[in-house]
């Protein structure tokens, strides 16, 4: 609290600055983006070159688009941090910037709903037609089978980029109050009384997507565990190894799902209710609430470095094009050092 409270300017209560937000934040934020985008950069690249022959694949190909759109939007923070750009960089990140980031990130949650039902999916279609032991008891998952559909999984990819693109647009279009350096640091000021209204709506919604989200996660992960310790207990043989790659690549989903985005989602909601005119917060307790969002948005942000491993481990044809690749480029530089010597 030391660190944080040594550079609270309590006389301007819409300045929640401190050596954490301007001098700890940025550095990692740096790194990160490098970090991320090279990572999905060349998860792109393999990505794409492959054909999208199945739900999982249709997935994993919106979530490198949602990472790389989180991306493209920390150059603009690290700016704003570093004092480039002057109040007016301040407005187009509370306009746009902040949006996109906020959308990106929670198309991601959503498609990692998408893949923890369809991998749930793929377990029970797998254990159906394997011995008795092997059957699910969850009950019949023919209506959820489309989701493994190259079809459906774009529907339902187009469905998710348009759900929260409209529910998060009118966070731009009501952002429209005339902007002066006085209230630029402050992006609440710039909306309307409208916006403001539909800013608290928005996050709530998007809050309760994710904890839906949480919760499909949780049992997905659970009725698979469930169901591979059962089928390890009476069976002891190698033959299920299908059920137990979906139940490792579902643990890294999970883990990362709980490492980047539920310490946000956890204070999320009494930020907001602190943004709001009539909350009744003290000076105090809004500026900490300040440090423990931005802390936590970290986190989130952090999630575009580690989503490339749930694409190694989840998805075969990705890590086969991605060793193939290492592989090939190992073996050129081998011929190439030993051409050289021969050469000598």
């Amino acid at each position: 609290m030391g660190l944080l409270n040594a550079t609270h300017l309590s006389s301007n209560q819409s300045d929640f600055s401190s050596v954490f937000t301007h001098q700890v934040l940025p550095p990692l934020y740096f790194v990160t983006c490098i970090v991320g985008v090279s990572l999905n950069g060349v998860a792109a690249c393999i990505f794409f070159r492959v054909p999208s022959d199945s739900g999982l694949v249709v997935y994993l190909k919106n979530m490198v688009v949602a990472d790389l759109l989180m991306a493209a939007t920390f150059p603009f923070r690290l700016a704003a941090a570093l004092g480039l750009g002057g109040w007016r960089l301040h407005v187009v990140m509370c306009r746009y910037t902040a949006v996109l980031f906020y959308s990106s990130m929670y198309v991601g949650i959503l498609f990692m709903g998408l893949i923890s039902l369809e991998r749930y999916v793929k377990i029970v279609r797998h254990c159906s037609s394997a011995p008795s032991s092997c059957r699910s008891r969850m009950g019949p998952v023919s209506q959820l089978h489309l989701l493994q559909s190259v079809g459906s999984a774009r529907v339902l990819a187009l469905l998710t980029w348009g759900v929260l693109l409209l529910s998060v647009l009118p966070n731009v279009v009501l952002t429209s109050r005339l902007a002066t350096e006085e209230n630029a640091l402050h992006c609440m000021k710039l909306k309307t009384p409208l916006g403001v209204q539909w800013h608290r709506v928005s996050t709530f919604f998007n809050v309760a997507l994710f904890w839906v989200t949480l919760v499909v996660l949780c049992f997905c992960y659970t009725s698979i565990a469930r169901q591979v310790y059962r089928s390890y207990r009476r069976v002891r043989r190698n033959n299920n190894d299908a059920c137990r790659k979906s139940n490792r690549s579902i643990f890294s989903l999970l883990a990362v799902f709980f490492i980047c985005f539920v310490p946000y989602h956890v204070c999320r909601v009494p930020y907001t209710l602190s943004q709001m005119p009539w909350s009744g917060f003290s000076g105090d307790t809004r500026f900490l609430l300040f440090q423990l969002k931005e802390a936590t948005l970290y986190l989130s942000a952090l999630n575009i470095c580690l989503d490339p491993i749930i694409y190694f481990l989840m998805c075969r044809t990705f890590r086969e094009s991605l060793l193939r690749k290492l592989s090939g480029r190992d073996r050129r530089r081998s011929l190439t050092t030993a051409q050289s010597l021969s050469n000598i």
